[in-house]
């Protein structure tokens, strides 16, 4: 199938990487002109590392011209963090064509950035709009034009933006993810699944201090110690409370399935956790108010949490400490600037409202 990747960073390398390694034409779009010149020159190749050793992959297109990447795809994939996907929806919206299919991996609500930009953009396209729960790859960047694969997802929980329209991009998603997705329900039931706002806000603040302090930290190995767990899951209690709130079913993908040995399998599968400690890829320089973790997870994600589970009735006192917590590091006020219904232009529907509208669509 003909598929689109939008971004520069780990997550589009992989889905470019990967999709061209199983055989389907793949366009990568990203606004860096002069990255774009210099893959170009390198032949438009990606070479990519997984379990099974290495692959030069061949690429489609690489391109700086969003209309031209998105062309005839059936699949457009854009896991670029949720801080980018405004101005990235906004270039997107006047070229959508009936049929395509949106997927953000994962997205804190994203698909509804994307489905509102294209309706106030005056495109009245049938396009479906998905997100999912995490990233399908544990994945990071060794080059300009490689990456390290740790991981594929073996499990996606996928929600669909009109829930109405669900058939269709579920099957489109489902060629390029074969016996991975796994249907939840409408763009919220999918959002609410998002693991990052869960497992990485703990981390990122209650580490704040040997963060400032060594120059490299691997916060998913020193940093994952059992208090932190034990916050991590009583986070995931509040997410999980959210989405049984909204009337949201089983299973909830708890965040302790993802460290545990046995038991129900995670989105990333057994002993994921270990794997990606082992790889030695996330040991990094980490600065503490510019990190993913901080601007995507915290600012946005707990902030999106937080608004939802008001309208849900559900209590989220942890949520809310990190969201102050995280905002004093910053300087800001987190629960203000961040991703709340108000702030995504959704402020004024009551409960019954915003489902009627993930169900139903803008209408044409």
């Amino acid at each position: 199938m003909k598929i689109a990747v939008l971004g520069g960073g780990n997550g589009s390398f992989a889905a470019a990487g990967d999709f061209a390694l199983q055989g389907h034409d793949v366009s990568l779009w990203r606004r860096d002109a002069a990255e774009v010149a210099a893959h170009r020159a390198a032949g438009s190749r990606i070479l990519l590392k997984d379990i099974n050793g290495r692959h030069d992959v061949q690429l489609a297109l690489v391109t700086t011209d969003i209309a031209e990447a998105i062309r005839g795809a059936e699949l457009i994939l854009c896991p670029a963090p949720a801080f980018a996907q405004p101005d990235i929806a906004k270039l997107l919206a006047p070229h959508l064509a009936d049929g395509q299919v949106v997927f953000l991996p994962p997205a804190t609500f994203g698909s509804m950035i994307f489905a509102k930009a294209a309706h106030d953009a005056g495109n009245r396209a049938r396009v479906r709009f998905a997100e999912t729960g995490t990233l399908p790859w544990l994945t990071r960047k060794h080059g300009p034009f490689e990456v390290a694969i740790t991981i594929r997802a073996k499990r996606l929980p996928v929600g669909v933006f009109p829930l109405d329209a669900a058939p269709h991009a579920l099957d489109v998603i489902s060629r390029a993810f074969p016996g991975v997705i796994e249907p939840c329900g409408d763009a919220l039931s999918g959002a609410l699944m998002n693991a990052g706002p869960i497992i990485h806000p703990p981390l990122i603040v209650m580490n704040a201090g040997p963060i400032e302090h060594f120059e490299r930290w691997d916060i998913h190995k020193e940093g994952t110690q059992g208090s932190i767990r034990r916050v991590t899951d009583a986070l995931d209690a509040e997410r999980i409370a959210v989405r049984e709130g909204f009337g949201y079913g089983a299973p909830h993908f708890p965040l302790a399935h993802h460290y545990a040995s046995e038991g129900e399998q995670w989105m990333y599968g057994r002993g994921s956790h270990d794997r990606l400690t082992d790889s030695g890829d996330w040991r990094e320089r980490i600065v503490l108010g510019e990190h993913r973790y901080m601007r995507e997870d915290l600012h946005l994600g707990l902030s999106f949490l937080v608004s939802v589970a008001g309208l849900a009735g559900v209590a989220t006192p942890l949520a809310k400490a990190f969201l102050a917590i995280g905002g004093a590091i910053c300087g800001e006020d987190f629960s203000q600037s961040g991703r709340t219904l108000a702030n995504l232009g959704l402020g004024h529907l009551d409960r019954a409202a915003l489902q009627a509208l993930l169900r139903e669509g803008f209408g044409r």
